[in-house]
């Protein structure tokens, strides 16, 4: 398929910056071998499907049956992934690429297995909870015991202390006929109790309703159990109290069982004789000893059966997601009129063809199929889906571009750009080669275990610290690059790579002034000379030089936006606007000033050259002068950004309305030009031809885009400052760290106190200077990178090329 459009010129290596060619296919293929197809096509993972079905629910779908029956198996081994983890078993990882295995025997494996655990679970839970029935049944007997007991002994002593004080009375004072009382059978009352457990967080309330409820007409007594007991109920884990209610009457006791219910106690059966309270003790005992066997016994033959399904779990859940996704796209999929053939639509990349056709091919033949697939490419006016190749390297870079919005089908990537001006902005404002050492050792660390760490669960800002490795790598060496520029390790300078070019007059000269140096050698040779470092004219020099290189950077990477814009411009063939006559006419005249002032050494004042070019073009310079001619220069670029304003307004939607009338005239009935091409995209980005042309609404549009690139080529040169103000700002802070800790510090000459400031510049530099601040440089670069340079030429409103593939099948959660 030949490419849309047209390229070469001035513009980058077309087979970098575009994507790669899509084409829309179709392909016809019988019902005998479509899911081996489908399957084939899934490995070869290089076709987009389209949904020919979007109209039919998910229920009305021809492969809705078998979709349902994945869904019941993926349940399945949710429910044994969900029993190994909490058993403590781990699945077996699988190595294996095919999947050999017949999706059928799985099925009525997995069934068989979750019958079988469900079984041993039923089973389990009903030991379990005769377990903590009989354990709390125990507690109250012990408890329960203790109180009758108590009782018992406290009336035993209470009856024979009343019969010694009687036998020693004098006999001659007892009547000779005593009075005998009696006491009417009728008139006596034998009290009931109940025993159990309530949770110990209701206790009093409990206590208090039984009172109200009875007219406290009732005695209770609780015992608090000192270690937490796992309810019957629940089997969860309770704290709780033993407690003996007394009550008189069946209706009390009525009301009793009500309340108990209501709060959750479990009650238990207690006798008052103690033969029977032994005997009980003893049965109890003994039934816990056996349903303690019989429940390790039940774990380990659960263990046991988790292990193998362990063993295979991988297996089965790759088979069933694979097949999953194998009926979904096969209900993309429409039915032919005959109802034998499945025809498919979907987007692939032209490199791809001879592969799909061999896929084609080989399913056919796996398949046993009498008749072969038909593959064949589509003519379309839709806009294709964005595919760039990129690799571990550059996937980052891509995911950074993708974030601010997928480009447009066959737009200019910006990522061929960002892989170098994206850590190097970054360095700019973080220069300090120390640091980027630090960056540097952390993300080596995750380069060369990256096999090792890629197969392991990181939590999420390790997650995104590895994604992006490549990233923070390429940012630590730009880092290194910048700080040998400005001389700066931790804020210290070396004189790496000569000798300072400079020395003191005499020896009053100090290291705080730099009044009485003398140039004694050649120019420093790389970077900035450590002789400005500690200086009363450090702060000065650097703001000067680091505010003017903010400018350039900035100038240059938007003139490259505007030269990826024309190469968009001359690809689609569509009308370019003159940007960069404006620009270059104001900024890159300042630019190029900056630029004349370092090599010359002239003390001319650029803002009041600049701001007079606008408001006084007239008047002569004077000393502000830079070169001859400078006046006619100034009033020649300043003619170019007046005229470029219309310029940039006019042309363009007369140019396109005469497109329209000439693309339209005529054609009602005119015969399809015949071509090679499969694939025509209108310029407009894929819209529909028979579309009204608005000119007002392309008119008011292009006003709107002048306005705002004029008044954004004054903003967004301002905006790249932030480079010169986060550089100083991170100088400052690691100078200050240096100085007023460490140095601090160690001029205190205690060790304890050295050890506390060295502690405290570690902690400060990795937390202040490694993290936030690298964090803050990361995301001023970024927005350089999406509002400053990609809005220049990048429209990003396309969508990403999204392949029928099973790579991804292992790592996705259902």
């Amino acid at each position: 398929m030949a490419e849309i459009g047209g390229g070469g010129g001035c513009c980058p290596p077309m087979d970098l910056m575009r994507s790669e060619p899509m084409q829309l296919v179709q392909v016809i293929v019988p019902m005998e071998s479509a899911h081996l197809t489908v399957s084939y096509l899934g490995d070869l993972g290089l076709v987009q499907f389209k949904d020919l079905n979007s109209d039919k629910s998910p229920f009305q779908r021809t492969y809705a049956a078998q979709i349902k029956r994945c869904g019941e198996m993926a349940r399945k081994l949710r429910f044994f992934k969900d029993q190994m983890s909490k058993a403590g078993v781990s699945p077996k990882e699988f190595l294996g690429k095919d999947v050999d295995i017949d999706f059928d025997d799985v099925e009525v494996k997995l069934g068989e297995l979750e019958a079988e655990l469900s079984e041993i679970n039923a089973n389990n839970d009903k030991l379990q909870r005769s377990y903590n029935e009989l354990m709390e049944y125990k507690l109250v007997l012990e408890k329960a015991g203790e109180f009758f007991a108590s009782a018992h002994r406290s009336a035993t002593a209470q009856q024979s202390e009343i019969e010694s004080q009687q036998v020693g009375e004098d006999a001659l004072e007892t009547p000779l006929l005593q009075e005998e009382k009696s006491v009417d059978p009728t008139k006596q009352v034998k009290l009931g109790f109940l025993t159990g457990l309530v949770p110990r967080e209701k206790s009093m309330v409990f206590e208090r309703i039984l009172f109200r409820a009875t007219r406290g007409n009732i005695f209770i007594r609780q015992s608090v159990i000192q270690e937490s007991v796992v309810d019957p109920s629940s089997g969860e884990k309770a704290e709780k109290n033993v407690f003996v209610v007394f009550y008189s009457g069946e209706r009390a006791k009525s009301k009793i069982l009500k309340i108990c219910e209501a709060f959750g106690a479990n009650r238990y059966p207690f006798s008052e004789d103690l033969s029977k309270q032994a005997q009980m003790m003893t049965e109890v005992s003994g039934r816990l000893a056996e349903l303690k066997t019989t429940i390790s016994a039940g774990l380990d033959h659960r263990k046991i059966l988790l292990e193998t399904i362990g063993d295979k779990f991988e297996q089965w859940n790759l088979k069933v997601r694979k097949e999953k996704a194998i009926y979904h796209t096969l209900n993309m999929l429409s039915l032919d009129v005959t109802k034998k053939c499945l025809v498919g639509e979907g987007w692939s990349p032209v490199f791809a063809t001879p592969e799909i056709q061999k896929a084609l091919q080989r399913a056919a033949v796996d398949s046993n199929s009498q008749v072969g697939s038909i593959f064949q490419v589509l003519r379309t006016k839709e806009m294709p889906p964005t595919f760039f190749r990129t690799n571990k390297f550059t996937t980052a870079f891509q995911e950074i571009v993708d974030a601010y919005g997928v480009a447009k089908y066959q737009e200019a990537n910006p990522t061929v750009f960002t892989i170098v001006t994206f850590p190097f902005l970054f360095a700019v404002m973080f220069g300090d080669w120390g640091h980027g050492i630090c960056l540097l050792i952390a993300t080596m660390y995750l380069v060369l275990r990256e096999k090792k760490l890629s197969s392991q669960k990181l939590g999420d800002i390790m997650e995104m610290a590895f994604g992006g490795r490549y990233v923070i790598l390429m940012m630590s060496l730009f880092s290194i690059y910048t700080g040998l520029i400005y001389n700066e390790f931790f804020s210290i300078p070396f004189p790496l790579f000569a000798p300072s070019a400079y020395e003191c007059r005499d020896a009053s000269c100090s290291e705080a002034t730099t009044i009485g140096l003398i140039k004694t050698r050649d120019t420093y040779p790389f970077g900035v000379d450590p002789v400005w470092h500690g200086t009363r004219s450090e702060l000065p020099f650097l703001n000067s030089l680091k505010m003017k290189m903010s400018i350039l950077l900035g100038v240059a990477q938007m003139n490259l936006g505007i030269i990826m814009s024309f190469c968009n411009a001359k690809f689609f063939k569509s009308a370019f606007v003159p940007q960069m006559i404006f620009l270059n006419c104001l900024f890159g005249y300042l630019s190029a000033l900056i630029i004349i002032k370092w090599c010359t050494g002239s003390q001319a004042d650029l803002y009041h050259v600049m701001i007079y070019m606008f408001l006084s073009p007239m008047e002569d310079l004077g000393e502000n002068q830079l070169f001859p001619h400078q006046k006619i220069v100034q009033l020649t670029f300043l003619f170019l950004a007046l005229i470029s304003v219309p310029w940039m307004l006019l042309p363009k939607p007369f140019i396109l309305k005469k497109q329209h009338e000439a693309r339209h005239q005529g054609q009602s009935y005119a015969q399809l030009e015949e071509t090679d091409e499969s694939l025509q995209v209108e310029t407009n980005g894929g819209a529909h031809g028979h579309e009204e042309f608005e000119f007002s609404e392309i008119f008011v549009h292009q006003l709107i885009h002048t306005i705002e690139f004029v008044l954004g080529a004054v903003s967004n040169t301002a905006s790249y400052l932030r480079l010169w103000a986060l550089s100083l700002a991170h100088s400052e802070l690691s100078s200050v760290f240096y100085e007023k800790v460490l140095l601090m510090a160690w001029g205190f000459n205690n060790f304890l106190i050295l050890i506390v400031g060295i502690l405290v510049f570690i902690f400060a530099t990795v937390g202040v200077l490694l993290v936030m601040e690298t964090l803050s440089a990361f995301l001023h670069a970024l927005r350089l990178h999406w509002v400053e340079y990609q809005n220049k030429f990048y429209e990003g409103d396309g969508y990403k090329f999204a392949p029928f593939t099973f790579t991804l099948l292992g790592n996705e959660d259902e």
